[in-house]
């Protein structure tokens, strides 16, 4: 299995493995727009960056919950 990337978009990685771990990865980070219309066509990078988020991080941390 592939990894997920900064290019993904969100409801792609939800939809990679665990979706619950890869959800608690995304609160944990502050992310809280899971149901959010866009987390269907917002990429990881372009979610991040309207959270002041580090890209990087968040996706490592999502890869990590996947392994």
């Amino acid at each position: 299995m592939g990894k997920i990337t900064k290019e993904n978009k969100i409801i792609e990685a939800l939809q990679f493995g665990n979706q619950e771990a890869v959800a608690e990865v995304l609160y944990s980070f502050g992310m809280h727009c899971l149901g959010c219309a866009m987390s269907r066509g917002e990429t990881l990078e372009e979610a991040a960056a309207v959270h002041g988020i580090d890209v990087d991080e968040l996706v490592e941390a999502i890869n990590d919950v996947l392994k």
